[in-house]
């Protein structure tokens, strides 16, 4: 896979993250980049309180397993619900996601700026649910509202990214969340699961794993993979 190079002779890269399986394959691609990155996790948009801490705890134990500095934003899940009021059975990918997106990476942008980051980015793309357009206005909009800052809107998919993504998540049996986050993603799933005879989703219950089972061993760092030259 070929290695990562920040656009516009940018150094410091704040990646928004929203899960481990998100970032983690992306993770491992910066570390083999040597690209200075610091992991920026505000999600206020996740419901309930549990499945953001898994979702969180995850995160973050990758990060610092792997020496990757990660900020912990706060949790406002009132703002994100005034935000979105009147928008409770908008489509997903409809305008309720782009104000999600908008209120995260203005927030990303914000500390991006005050913290001497010259380039913002999200995990969120590599999802193949996700309108990676979409992603990019929002992201794009954010970084507008800052001098000199901009946001990379490399596509994460690329080199089967999206495949590399679950792979990782095996490797490291990171916890399988079902639905987008938010409470409307999952009363919607749920929806859907009930007219398609599947039982409702139960928080904290699947991992991925090869072998479909979650293994208690202990998990280590990932190795970047020896410069070639």
């Amino acid at each position: 896979m070929n290695k990562l190079s920040l656009p516009s002779n940018k150094h410091k890269l704040l990646l928004h993250s929203c899960c481990a399986p998100c970032s983690g394959d992306i993770m491992k691609r910066l570390i083999d980049s040597d690209i200075c990155f610091t992991v920026y996790f505000y999600n206020p948009n996740i419901h309930p309180y549990e499945e953001y801490m898994l979702r969180k705890e995850e995160n973050m134990a990758f990060a610092n397993n792997n020496g990757i500095p990660f900020i912990d934003a706060d949790y406002n899940p009132r703002k994100w619900f005034e935000l979105t009021k009147n928008m409770e059975w908008e489509p997903e990918r409809g305008k309720r996601c782009s104000t999600c997106f908008d209120m995260r990476f203005v927030k990303t942008a914000e500390y991006a700026y005050k913290n001497n980051f010259d380039i913002i980015s999200s995990t969120l793309g590599i999802s193949r649910w996700k309108d990676m357009s979409q992603i990019n206005r929002s992201g794009e909009y954010a970084a507008s509202k800052y001098p000199e800052l901009i946001y990379w809107t490399f596509n994460w998919r690329k080199e089967n990214g999206s495949q590399n993504m679950i792979e990782t998540s095996k490797d490291e049996q990171f916890y399988m969340q079902e639905y987008c986050g938010c409470v409307y993603s999952l009363r919607d799933t749920n929806i859907w699961r009930r007219k398609n005879n599947r039982p409702k989703i139960i928080i904290g219950e699947k991992y991925y794993s090869h072998s479909n089972k979650k293994s208690t061993n202990n998990k280590k760092p990932y190795q970047a993979e020896p410069s070639k030259k």
